[in-house]
């Protein structure tokens, strides 16, 4: 924002580990459940984020550990979504096709295209307003929407 020296070195570094901590979120209250009764259906799960905090620490805090067959972090995985070799990793990790993957993203330019471009489908959140999702692909406001178009 335009400052320099030390002083604005340290705020910064600040406002970066805060924002890596997870009890500064809260979590949308629809995402435990569906992703427990997911699991437990024995689907596989997978986290990507494009973020620097560490997932492992997120899985815990929000009480979701054991429910992700794989997570990437773009911070240690070195490429952001939409990057093909973020979604790679993660099939890779999880040990499935493209085509039998499904990713679900509230962003349409970087989780649901980047994945359709490697033969993904793709599901849209949209938790406010209209679902703006091209043809081809569903578009829902809660996660309690998803099962049905598994």
């Amino acid at each position: 924002m335009g400052g320099r020296g030390p002083a604005v070195e340290q705020v910064a570094r600040e406002i970066y580990d805060e924002w890596a901590a997870c009890d500064h979120f809260t979590m949308y209250e629809d995402v435990p459940d569906v992703l427990r009764a997911l699991h437990a259906s024995g689907l596989k799960i997978g986290l990507i984020s494009n973020s620097h905090r560490c997932l492992s620490s997120f899985e815990v805090h929000f009480d979701l550990a054991g429910l992700f067959s794989v997570a990437v972090s773009s911070v240690e995985h070195g490429y952001l979504k939409p990057h093909r070799s973020i979604f790679e990793a993660a099939l890779r990790g999880a040990g499935v096709e493209a085509s039998e993957a499904v990713m679900v993203g509230d962003s349409l330019t970087h989780d649901v295209d980047g994945a359709r471009r490697l033969g993904m489908r793709g599901v849209l959140v949209a938790r406010s307003g209209p679902v703006e999702a091209p043809p081809g692909v569903p578009g829902i406001h809660s996660l309690r929407e998803l099962p049905a178009l598994l």
